[in-house]
């Protein structure tokens, strides 16, 4: 395995391995496991259990609620009378009820005839309410528990332990741990066997008031005030309950915060709960929260699919995974709640999953901006500072590895750069500082149009344009920076003739520029490339420069390059040549500087050359009132007659040495 592989499979194991001590350690952190709580609320609001089929199945639950009502129609303070409780009792029987539970600590005696008859009434049907109580004291912490006092239980009526445990944050979510839990002998009462769950998580049935509920003073008269199947088979609880539920930030004896408080702000009354807790034992809804080594297992999991998702370098994709993954961590803890009975908190494999992905993308942002920098510092040398950066913003635009495309190249020389260099060969720091300070501006001639500088060939320069970002005025822009380039080396020699005198030597340079397909991309070894062009457009580019010289002109254009700007830069025919490896003879052209020449004037000056190169009377046109014009048909007259001269020297030799 290659270095970096290795690398980045350590550093992802590593992540793992943190992720997994990180996770497990916080599943037992108790503000953590509050956090776990609160998406246990937010599981169990979203589909409380039906109560309706439940009640079909088995006769179900109703409330007794001694509430405001009930207060104005008995017009008695609490404590009622205990034989009111009685005729309550024996009212309920009488309507049906299978089992009662008075959710009241009856544990002083009251008066001793209204005693007596309470004790009569209660029988195994009923269930009285006992209660734990801490007492807290600067040496010890005691728990009491208050039962029924013995008189009232002698006739076989049931104990129940009403109390609750509830969470840090306040909160009941707990089933009971007693075995005699008030709930639990309710349904034992009913004649039905159900052993308490302690340890499990209570499944709510709703908010407060979601049971049915009846005032005490209709139960003690149902005949008159309720519909007569109102207590058939039914289980009945008994207790405080007021009308308005009492807000959670009121609080209030005997009421409970629940999964539904943080939705409702609500608090549930005591009597409820009971209730809740009984259809909780008796139907199997309780949840059953998920141990240490499951929760490990699926923090494992997690952290195992979370290495597989940030194996690849991150991006846009590595974040949908990782949310994909989070929201399949709750989709299986939903499903598991729903289906299973179990309560697998999502929020540290979900941690999990972060904790993985965000060290490895944070890795490989770094190193993609390390990249980035490294394409800026790159391409810094070759481009103008604004291709650098859209190049920085989106790499997927430098396509390397090979692509054709139409170009514009241009080739740039120093002109009798041997004799220079002959000149000043006793002082290399001196030539070297001349060549530096004429590249630099035509370099800068190059970036400034958006070109790409392919390399430096000693005193030679070679750009392109159209790669590796599309231009789609590459021709004009390789032109205007062939002009720009002719121009600053007119600047250079002022400035060199100010610092040197008479001394100061004359710089020229010849460009080159043609366009046509080539290949772009990276060209060299696989431990050693450049970014570069190849094709015959480049070869005929690099003989255009080399033409230049012939032609007499500085910068020399191909037919292809001038037909893509003859509207906007108007080139001028100077001659038509055959360059080396080239068939046939090809028109080439120039650029003057300032403003573009009229057409028609264009159209009679390449005529006029058309006729000089046929050997024509170069006589024939006048160019007076356009001097650039008129200098460049001269110089092109004299090159023609040059050439003339030198052929017909060339042909006088050849007779002399045939006659000797």
């Amino acid at each position: 395995m290659a270095a970096r592989p290795r690398r980045r499979l350590a550093e992802t194991v590593l992540c793992a391995l943190a992720a997994i001590a990180l996770c497990l350690g916080l599943a037992t952190w108790q503000p953590f496991r509050m956090a776990e709580a609160r998406v246990f609320d937010a599981f169990a609001t979203l589909a409380p259990p039906p109560m309706q089929p439940l009640a079909e199945a088995d006769g179900g639950i109703v409330v007794v609620a001694i509430d405001e009502p009930s207060f104005a129609e008995i017009g008695l303070q609490w404590p009622w009378p205990r034989d009111l409780h009685a005729r309550l009792v024996t009212a309920l029987r009488q309507a049906g009820a299978k089992a009662i539970g008075l959710d009241l600590v009856f544990a002083e005696p009251s008066s001793e005839e209204a005693d007596r008859i309470l004790a009569e009434t209660l029988g195994p049907d009923v269930v009285l309410a006992a209660d734990e109580s801490v007492i807290e004291t600067p040496h010890m912490s005691q728990l009491i528990r208050t039962d029924p006092f013995p008189d009232l239980v002698a006739g076989g009526a049931r104990v129940g332990l009403a109390s609750v445990s509830l969470d840090p944050d306040g909160v009941l979510r707990r089933m009971p741990a007693a075995p005699d839990g008030f709930a639990a002998e309710l349904l034992r009462a009913a004649g039905t066997g159900a052993d308490a769950a302690p340890g499990r998580l209570i499944r709510p049935m709703g908010p407060a008031r979601s049971y049915p509920t009846v005032s005490y003073y209709q139960a003690l008269d149902p005949a008159n005030f309720l519909p007569p199947d109102t207590f058939e088979n039914k289980l009945v609880v008994v207790g405080r309950s007021l009308q308005m539920a009492i807000p959670a930030e009121t609080g209030g004896a005997d009421s409970f915060a629940t999964a539904f408080t943080s939705a409702t702000g609500m608090l549930v009354p005591g009597v409820e709960i009971q209730a809740t807790i009984a259809d909780n034992l008796r139907h199997g809804l309780s949840i059953r929260p998920a141990g240490l080594p499951l929760v490990g297992l699926a923090v494992g999991l997690a952290v195992v699919l979370a290495a597989l998702a940030a194996w690849r370098p991150a991006g846009l994709s590595t974040l949908a995974l990782g949310l994909g993954l989070v929201a399949a961590v709750f989709t299986a803890s939903l499903a598991a709640f729903f289906l299973a009975g179990l309560f697998l908190p999502p929020l540290a494999p979900s941690l999990a999953v972060a904790v993985v992905l965000a060290p490895l993308a944070a890795r490989d942002i770094t190193e993609e901006r390390a990249l980035r920098r490294g394409v800026t510092r790159a391409f810094g040398h070759y481009l103008a500072p604004a291709m650098v950066e859209r190049l920085a913003r989106d790499p997927n635009a430098l396509k390397l590895g090979g692509e054709k495309r139409e170009l514009t190249i241009l080739f740039s020389d120093i002109r009798n750069f041997t004799t220079l260099a002959e000149s000043m060969k006793d002082e290399p720091e001196r030539l070297t500082q001349l060549v530096n300070r004429l590249l630099t501006p035509l370099s800068d001639a190059v970036l400034e149009r958006g070109g790409t500088i392919d390399k430096f060939i000693g005193d030679c320069i070679m750009a392109f344009w159209n790669a590796p970002l599309d231009d789609p005025d590459h021709a004009l822009h390789a032109v205007e920076a062939g002009l720009a380039m002719l121009a600053a080396v007119d600047r250079l020699n002022v400035e060199l003739r100010a610092d040197l005198g008479e001394a100061a030597p004359k710089l020229a340079v010849g460009v080159g520029i043609n366009t046509g397909a080539c290949v772009v991309g990276n060209m060299g070894s696989a431990t050693r490339f450049d970014y570069s062009v190849l094709g015959d457009a480049v070869n005929y580019a690099s003989r255009l420069e080399g033409a230049s010289k012939e032609c007499r002109v500085p910068l020399l254009i191909g037919a292809a390059t001038a037909e893509r700007v003859r509207e906007r830069l108007a080139p001028l025919l100077v001659a038509r040549i055959a360059v080396k490896g080239r068939s046939g003879i090809s028109p080439v052209y120039t650029v003057l500087p300032g403003e573009p020449v009229a057409r028609d004037l264009r159209a009679r000056f390449d005529a006029a050359v058309d006729a000089v190169i046929a050997g024509g009377n170069p006589h024939g046109a006048s160019f007076d009132a356009h001097p650039a014009l008129g200098f460049l048909h001269a110089t092109i007259v004299a090159r023609e007659a040059a050439k003339l001269r030198a052929m017909g020297g060339e042909a006088t030799g050849a007779l002399m040495k045939e006659a000797s």
